[in-house]
């Protein structure tokens, strides 16, 4: 079975976790700082705060930005649930907007209209691998004076008009095992914003700013020594498996027929997390049966958006219609495009997707 996911972990990660290992030095100690501070320029940002998930991450810029009960955050539905869930965390509510059928991102166009009294922020989730069209969204936060929060927790390294993901507001990023790099668990925070860095930095660890002085309410969100050992490994690969990932979807775009294929808008680098093709007429799931009979992986994401989740329809009273998310929900298929496929891997994705549309 050709596997819809590989994390490729190498003996530069092995070795930099047994030096952590015979350091002593287990917890919050010089690897987490030197990869928050490599992540950071990575990001061209002044500050990242490491943190335990991508989860984490979301619900500490949250409390940062002094999001709480009574407060409202746009966002979109099609989407992991973690987005809208770290929302729900603060007590604030997620207000959803319906997608761009092209890009699955939220739709800039219908997001002034979601806005009242209450709103304090958009999330923008940058799904995929491929940044949301931040420029109207920016331009909307600032005339209406809101916070934006980057969901980037599929993207690291996209980038949108020569700006790197994390870089247009508080950013925000997963380092799960399937990610495009890992620390095999992990979150991190980006931001030029001092007195954000530093506010997450406090909620991350139990409210202390000074050890033992518990100024707030915190968390123990904090990230290991080992994790960022891996992940600072992780991070100097992260161009050339994005690379990777980019020519193995030119590949799937020049020679895949009967779906729709992803589109990048001009001035974005896609990073390709996930390559999610649309499989129209009610054949996905045929293609789906077909594909793992034949030995090729293949993921969906997601079956359901946020708004149609049963505890957020039973218990929170959504009630609404977002056609477009629903229409993804229904069509959506993602391919295996990580770094460790073969050329021949590649070659029997195309020809069994393709011997499946008659092409």
């Amino acid at each position: 079975m050709i596997p819809i996911a590989k994390p490729l972990i190498g003996d530069e990660e092995k070795q930099a976790v047994l030096e952590v290992l015979d350091s002593g030095m287990l917890a919050q100690g010089p690897r987490v700082k030197a990869f928050e501070e490599a992540f950071a320029e990575m990001c061209g940002v002044k500050y990242a705060v490491a943190t335990s998930s991508g989860t984490t991450a979301l619900h500490v810029s949250l409390l940062a930005h002094g999001i709480g009960p009574g407060d409202e955050v746009i966002t979109s539905p099609f989407t992991f649930i973690a987005s809208a869930n770290s929302v729900l965390f603060v007590g604030a509510k997620p207000v959803f907007v319906d997608i761009d059928p092209v890009t699955f991102n939220i739709d800039p166009a219908q997001i002034e209209a979601a806005i009242t009294p209450r709103t304090k922020a958009i999330m923008p989730i940058h799904l995929f691998g491929l940044m949301a069209d931040m420029a109207p969204i920016m331009d909307i936060a600032e005339r209406h004076k809101l916070v934006v929060i980057e969901d980037a927790c599929q993207s690291h390294g996209a980038s949108y008009q020569g700006k790197r993901a994390g870089a247009f507001g508080t950013g925000t990023f997963s380092l799960y095992p399937t990610k495009n790099m890992t620390s095999a668990e992990g979150g991190m925070i980006t931001t030029s914003d001092e007195v954000i860095a530093e506010s997450c930095r406090v909620i991350r660890q139990h409210g202390m700013r000074h050890r033992y002085y518990h100024d707030e309410l915190g968390f123990n969100f904090r990230m290991t020594d080992v994790h960022a050992a891996i992940g600072l490994a992780q991070l100097y690969k992260l161009q050339h498996n994005n690379e990777v990932r980019q020519a193995n979807a030119r590949f799937f775009n020049q020679y895949l027929k009967g779906v729709v294929t992803p589109v990048v808008p001009e001035g974005c680098e896609h990073v390709f997390h996930q390559y999610t093709v649309r499989v129209s007429g009610g054949r996905r799931d045929a293609l789906m049966t077909y594909l793992h009979d034949h030995g090729v992986g293949y993921g969906v994401y997601y079956p359901v958006p946020i708004h149609k989740q049963t505890y957020y329809v039973k218990e929170l009273g959504y009630d609404m219609s977002l056609p477009e998310a629903e229409r993804a929900a229904e069509e959506v298929l993602s391919l295996p495009v990580h770094p460790a496929l073969s050329s021949q891997d590649l070659e029997t994705i195309v020809a069994t997707l393709n011997d499946f549309v008659g092409a």
